[in-house]
C-alpha cells in the first residue's frame, strides 16, 4: 500500500495516578507491564511510525524506554488529572512531537495501556480504513448486548423510575431495536486536522471497527484479573 510511508505517532497515554488501581500502568499481564505490552504491538505497526508514550511519572518513562518507546518529554501537571481528556493528551503529543522530532504526523494512533487484549490487526484495520475512506477518525468498537439498550435503561427522578429514553414505552420484543456500540479503548487513528483544526476525536466523519472478540477495559482489580485470565487462554 502506498500509504505505507505515511508518517503515523503512536501515542501510548500512561499517566502514573490512578485512583482504582495505583500505578495501574505498571500492573502486568503474562509477566509483562500493560505500558509494555501497548509498546510491543506498536512497533509492529507496519508504517513509518514513532511510538510515544505520554506520562507524568518517572517509573512509567524508565518502563518505556527499557522496551524502546521515545518519551522526549514529561506531561505537565497540568494533563496529569482525573478530568484530563483524551483530546488534552493527543494535541499535547502532537505538538510537542512535531516540534522535536521536526516533523509532521499525517495520522495519530492512540492505544490506552488499559486495553491490553489487542491485536495488530485491530490497529492495521482503523489505519487502513482512516486513510481508504478518507476519514477524520477511526474507533474501535463492540456491540452491546440488547438487555442494555439505551431504550430499555432506566433512571430514578426523585425516587420516580423514568425511561433514559421515552420511546422504549413502545418496545415489544429485542427486534425492534438496532445494536448500539461502545468504544472499547482498544485503537482509534485520528487524521492530523481532526486533532490540530477540529480539534476534537470525534470528527466530522468518523468510522468505526468492530471487534466481536473479549476486550478488557481495566479499571479495577476485578477487571485486571480478568485480563490476567482471557490472556493466559
Amino acid at each position: 500500500m502506498k500509504n505505507k510511508e505515511t508518517n503515523v505517532l503512536v501515542v501510548i497515554p500512561a499517566r502514573g495516578g490512578s485512583k482504582g488501581i495505583p500505578l495501574k500502568n505498571l500492573e502486568s499481564i503474562n509477566g509483562s507491564t500493560l505500558t509494555a505490552l501497548a509498546i510491543r504491538i506498536a512497533q509492529k505497526i507496519p508504517f513509518n511510525k514513532t511510538v510515544l508514550v505520554s506520562t507524568d511519572h518517572k517509573r512509567i518513562k524508565e518502563e518505556a524506554l527499557t522496551n524502546g518507546a521515545e518519551v522526549p518529554f514529561l506531561r505537565p501537571e497540568s494533563l496529569s488529572g482525573d478530568s484530563i481528556s483524551d483530546y488534552d493528551v493527543l494535541i499535547h503529543s502532537l505538538v510537542e512531537s512535531e516540534k522535536f522530532f521536526q516533523m509532521n504526523f499525517e495520522i495519530i494512533v492512540m492505544l490506552q495501556p488499559t486495553s491490553p487484549l489487542r491485536e495488530l490487526k485491530n490497529i492495521t484495520d482503523c489505519i487502513d480504513r482512516l486513510i481508504s475512506d478518507n476519514l477524520d477518525a477511526v474507533w474501535t468498537v463492540s456491540p452491546c448486548d440488547l438487555k442494555y439498550h439505551p431504550k430499555k435503561q432506566l433512571y430514578l427522578n426523585n425516587s420516580n423510575l423514568e425511561l433514559v429514553d421515552p420511546n422504549g414505552k413502545e418496545i415489544i420484543a429485542r427486534q425492534q431495536l438496532n445494536t448500539t456500540y461502545i468504544r472499547n479503548g482498544v485503537c482509534y487513528a485520528f487524521s492530523r486536522n481532526c486533532i490540530l483544526n477540529q480539534k476534537t476525536i470525534y470528527g466530522k466523519k468518523t468510522g468505526a471497527v468492530i471487534i466481536h472478540n473479549k476486550n478488557i477495559s481495566i479499571d479495577t482489580i476485578e477487571d485486571l484479573e480478568k485480563a490476567r485470565s482471557l490472556a493466559k487462554k
